[in-house]
């Protein structure tokens, strides 16, 4: 069970790595929030924004075209809790986008239906 505590927000970014990777959506459906928002940067300073549609759907194409699970790497670098309010900074190594690349994460999380949801990806893509 997730509680209101940084193991519960690290178990939380654990459960989402593990669904995103293998393309579960439906589980997928329940850690991101209804209002998520994504916003990516890549290495030339393009900003990207997305939501939890644009995100699922992303994931919904890689189960429709076969393609392998993705890598579950991760190091966590800070997690706080803040009764309702969670954050963790963190650095992954994933192929979004057909290549393989490391990218840093922070994760904004909130206690909402008796469970951790994700409000906003803030995702950078490692800067040369």
């Amino acid at each position: 069970m997730n509680t209101q505590t940084k193991q519960g927000i690290k178990k939380t970014i654990e459960s989402l790595i593990e669904t995103a990777t293998t393309f579960d959506i439906e589980k997928l459906d329940s850690i991101y929030h209804d209002n998520m928002q994504v916003i990516m940067i890549d290495a030339s300073g393009q900003t990207m924004i997305s939501n939890k549609q644009t995100f699922k759907d992303l994931f919904q194409s890689k189960l429709d075209n076969g393609d392998e699970p993705l890598n579950t790497w991760a190091e966590f670098y800070h997690i706080e809790s803040n009764q309702n309010n969670g954050h963790a900074i963190l650095k992954r190594k994933v192929n979004l986008t057909g290549v393989e690349q490391k990218i840093a994460l922070s994760i904004d999380l909130i206690w909402e239906d008796n469970r951790w949801q994700v409000t906003r990806e803030v995702i950078f893509t490692e800067f040369e």
